[in-house]
C-alpha cells in the first residue's frame, strides 16, 4: 500500500465515529471507556473483543451474527482496521468499534468482568524462542485476559499454525485450565461452532487454497 493511501486512512480513522485511537500516555494515566464501555455503545449487551484483528473481517462476521452482542476489533495498525470500520460504517453496524492500540495494554482499556468473550484470530506463532513473550497465549497475557473477563467468559484461538496450536494446549493444560473444545482441522472434523466455519477472513482462505489445515480452541481461564 502507498503512503498516500496510508495517509488517506489515517486521516479516515480520524473521522470515523467507530474507531478510538488513544495514544498510550492517555492510557496510562487513566482511559476515559475503562468500565464505561456500554456508554459508547449505548446498551449493556455483552462485549466481545477480537485481539490482532486486521481487516476486521472477524469482528464484521460475528456482529452481523450476533446482533445482541457489542464487538471491539483490536489492532496496532490503523491502516487495516481501516477496512473494517469502514465495513461496519457502510453497513451501519452500530455494535461494532475498532480500537487501535498495542494488545499488552489491554487491562488498562477495559475494567474487570467488562468482557465476556476475546477472540485470537490467526495471531503471529513467534516460532522462535526468543519470541515467547509476545505469543499471545502465554501465560502472561492469559494473565492480562483474565483481568478484564467476567466469570464464566470465554476464549476462542483459531490459526492455522500447529505450533501455536500445540503450544496453547500445552500452557492451558499446564496451568490446569478449562479446556472446553480443541479441534485440529475444523474443516475435516465435525464439531466446531458455526462462527469457526461460516467465518472465514482473507488470509485464511489463502491458507486453505494451500491446503493447511485450520485450527481452533475454546477455554476458560
Amino acid at each position: 500500500m502507498g503512503s498516500k493511501n496510508k495517509l488517506k486512512r489515517f486521516k479516515e480513522n480520524e473521522q470515523f465515529k467507530n474507531v478510538i485511537q488513544p495514544d498510550r500516555e492517555a492510557v496510562k494515566n487513566g482511559f476515559s471507556l475503562k468500565g464505561k464501555w456500554a456508554l459508547h455503545f449505548g446498551n449493556d449487551d455483552p462485549i466481545v473483543l477480537e485481539l490482532g484483528c486486521g481487516k476486521g473481517e472477524y469482528t464484521i462476521g460475528l456482529a452481523q451474527h450476533h446482533p445482541h452482542k457489542n464487538f471491539i476489533g483490536i489492532d496496532i495498525k490503523g491502516a487495516r482496521l481501516w477496512r473494517g470500520a469502514k465495513t461496519a460504517l457502510e453497513e451501519n453496524l452500530d455494535n461494532v468499534a475498532f480500537l487501535r492500540t498495542q494488545i499488552e495494554l489491554i487491562d488498562e482499556l477495559f475494567a474487570e468482568n467488562e468482557v465476556s468473550e476475546i477472540w485470537i484470530t490467526f495471531p503471529d506463532p513467534q516460532i522462535k524462542y526468543k519470541r515467547t513473550k509476545h505469543r499471545m497465549t502465554n501465560q502472561e497475557f492469559l494473565d492480562r485476559y483474565k483481568r478484564i473477563l467476567n466469570p464464566g467468559g470465554l476464549m476462542h484461538l483459531k490459526t492455522d499454525s500447529e505450533f501455536m496450536h500445540g503450544y496453547t494446549l500445552g500452557i492451558l493444560q499446564g496451568l490446569g485450565l478449562e479446556i472446553i473444545y480443541a479441534n485440529h482441522d475444523v474443516y475435516k472434523n465435525e464439531g466446531s461452532p458455526t462462527e469457526v466455519l461460516n467465518i472465514q477472513t482473507f488470509y485464511e482462505k489463502q491458507y486453505l487454497e494451500k491446503g493447511k489445515p485450520i485450527t481452533y480452541i475454546q477455554f476458560k481461564i
